[in-house]
Parts: structure tokens; sequence; C-alpha cells
């Protein structure tokens, strides 16, 4: 469960008592990051991808299960219940990544990016900086 909005209308991951559920792909019921982008007026989910892309059937299904896991916290209304201030912002789910995603990847938050798209969603990729090259994502 993401904490309470703070004033810079950021809300940052606070950390996780032992025991409790990591984050990143690994773990698709945790939401990572929950934000508000004063500059876009947009309510930001972000995945932490901290994991090198090998394109397995294993890590795209994990990315699958946990852009579902964030789609249903934001569609199935639980994001407006519990983020009244971002209910009306438009949404977007931003993967920050340290390592270019490969193309198996790319193929599925392609479709994705199409599919979300539909309902006024956009996803982003953030590779960090210092990342060798890799994968251009098509716009």
């Amino acid at each position: 469960m993401p904490p309470p909005p703070s004033s810079n209308h950021d809300l940052p991951s606070q950390p996780q008592p032992a025991g409790a559920p990591g984050r990143g792909l690994e773990h698709p019921g945790v939401i990572d990051r929950l934000a508000h982008d004063p500059k876009r007026d947009e309510a930001v989910l972000t995945i932490a991808a901290s994991l090198p892309w090998d394109g397995s059937d294993r890590q795209l299904f994990l990315l699958q299960e946990k852009l579902n896991a964030y789609l249903s916290f934001a569609l199935d209304g639980e994001m407006a219940e519990e983020f009244p201030e971002l209910a009306a912002k438009p949404l977007r789910i931003e993967i920050d990544s340290i390592h270019y995603p490969d193309p198996a990847a790319v193929a599925l938050l392609d479709q994705v990016r199409q599919q979300i798209g539909l309902q006024g969603i956009t996803l982003e990729v953030r590779v960090r900086a210092g990342a060798p090259p890799g994968i251009t994502l098509p716009q």
C-alpha cells in the first residue's frame, strides 16, 4: 500500500519492515511508487526494474503480472479510494529501469502501450543514465 501524500505531491516509497514484500518485477502485488507529476499534472505509477532484461518467459510473465496489478489498482477504484486527489488526473505508468529492455520486453510493452492507450493511460520506459546502449522503444 502506498504511503499518504506529502507536501511536494510525491508519494515516495517508504522503507519496508523486515519480512515485508520487496519491490520490482519479482513482486507483482506491490506498488513500487505512486507520485503526482506536477509538471504534467499526471498520476504516475512507477515500476522499479533493476534486473537485466533477459527475454525469458518468466520475466515477461512477471512484467505482465506487474502491469496487470497496476492497472487493476488504478482502474478498479483502489487508487481513487486511497488517493482521491489523484482520481481525476491522467494516469501514466512508468518503468524505471537500470537496463535497456530486450526485444521481447519491447514487443510486450508496445502491445500494452497500444491497449492501455485506448483508455487514456500512457506507458513510458525510463532508462537511467549510464546504462549501456540498447533497444529504442517505439513511440
